[in-house]
């Protein structure tokens, strides 16, 4: 099973791509980052990503897209463009006909590292770990992407072992 994170943003988007094996082991596929240019307007910044986006699923034909939710904002211009960039996200990945779950950053803490208030250098280095990598993914954007692919995996399987073991 291939699962793609998104850690979406206008200004930087993180993805990362992440192998599921037969047998648990994770492998770590793909992870980066689409960047935007400040100057452009908001509707050219939102078509870069969605032109990414599509390029990398085209790419690697995920199985399921995991898309980090916007929890909380101080800042609402920055909430606002945040939204924007997750709707381009799970338009991308709709489109595609790629299933989609979302999970809120605490949710991602709380399954990548155990507790749900865990720090960003916590997670990078959960994430490096978890998928022996030789060094801590960058950008940040990259590393919680991929967290949230890491996230989805877990739930997924939780899911299945749950379903599996209801009595009928």
């Amino acid at each position: 099973m291939l699962v793609m994170g998104i850690d979406p943003g206008i200004a930087i988007t993180g993805y990362g791509l992440i192998q599921k094996e037969d047998q648990g082991a994770f492998t770590c596929i793909d992870y980066g980052s689409v960047t935007t240019p400040s100057g452009l307007d908001d509707g050219a910044r939102l078509k870069i990503l969605y032109e990414e986006l599509t390029q990398l699923i085209q790419k690697y034909h995920p199985d399921s897209g995991a898309v980090e939710k916007l929890f909380f904002q101080k800042n609402v211009r920055t909430a606002i463009s945040v939204g924007q960039a997750r709707g381009v996200a799970m338009l991308t990945l709709e489109q595609a006909q790629c299933p989609i779950s979302e999970y809120t950053p605490n949710e991602v803490k709380q399954t990548v590292c155990g507790y749900g208030n865990a720090g960003k250098s916590q997670i990078q280095r959960m994430v490096q770990t978890l998928l022996e990598l030789q060094e801590i993914p960058k950008p940040d954007d990259a590393a919680d992407a991929l967290a949230v692919a890491i996230c989805h995996i877990h739930h997924q399987a939780f899911d299945r072992f749950v379903s599996q073991s209801q009595i009928p």
